[in-house]
């Protein structure tokens, strides 16, 4: 039987993107969607498909919720939370797609999925090639220790780290602490030129135009640089594939899978 999926943010750049393999695929059928601007109009109508899909935009996920197997989350950093709570709290499974989620933020949510005996996938990036640039960094920072984080977006982006970025940060730092050769608070001049300390590791973000999604792992010793990067550029297409990858195998999962590098390398 097709897994029954409901999608919030399904007129937004990257949950458009998914609603369409969704409604391609045999293995999925589109039981529900949420976007608040598009409220009452039907999902092809919106998406400016040429046909209807009898599946109603609604403004309250509750209603939307009804019936589904797997709740896909591409909203915003503000609504996600709570979004994945409700759906966790009626026992659907989660994937989520949405950044600006913090470590913090993943342990309540695994501590509540894993309490409810329901499953959650999340990832800061669910694109194959961003999940190799994670997995590839991960191995680099067993062997090399000093390493910082770059991450580059359009000016307007909302969310400081981007969710790929914040996440390699927080993995990174799991395998080893990077050494500084120089401590932060014995600098002189504005500290915060040094970027942001997430789990140990600095992480520097440029917003402005002319970028679109970048993130690069720098990896340094003496004499050599090693550089590990990413760059997706304006069509969300990469995110679709591993979006429903992780919503095919969430149904049976219990507990928080973090990171699409979770189902690939496991």
């Amino acid at each position: 039987m097709p897994i029954k999926v409901c999608v919030a943010g399904v007129t937004g750049w990257t949950g458009s993107a998914v609603t369409r393999g969704i409604l391609g695929s045999e293995d999925f059928t589109l039981s529900g969607a949420v976007a608040r601007a598009s409220a009452g109009q039907d999902v092809g109508v919106a998406l400016g498909l040429d046909h209807k899909t009898g599946v109603t935009i609604s403004n309250d996920l509750d209603q939307a919720l009804d019936g589904a197997d797997v709740f896909i989350d591409y909203t915003t950093a503000a609504a996600v939370k709570d979004n994945v709570f409700n759906a966790i709290e009626r026992k659907v499974a989660v994937v989520i797609g949405t950044s600006g989620l913090s470590a913090v933020d993943y342990d309540d949510i695994a501590h509540e999925a894993t309490t409810t005996g329901v499953g959650v996938i999340g990832g800061g990036n669910f694109s194959l090639t961003a999940t190799l640039l994670q997995h590839l960094a991960l191995i680099a920072a067993q062997h090399v220790p000093q390493f910082e984080v770059l991450d580059f977006a359009w000016a307007e982006k909302e969310d400081v780290p981007s969710g790929t970025a914040r996440e390699l940060a927080e993995k990174l730092g799991d395998i080893q602490q990077p050494v500084q050769a120089r401590s932060v608070d014995s600098l002189h001049g504005p500290q915060e030129t040094r970027g942001a300390n997430i789990n140990g590791v600095q992480v520097h973000s440029l917003r402005m135009p002319g970028f679109t999604l970048r993130c690069e792992a720098v990896f340094g010793m003496a004499g050599e640089r090693l550089v590990i990067s990413h760059e997706a550029g304006q069509s969300a297409e990469p995110y679709v594939s591993g979006t429903l990858l992780a919503a095919k195998r969430v149904v049976g999962v219990t507990g928080l899978v973090r990171g699409l590098d979770g189902l690939l390398f496991s």
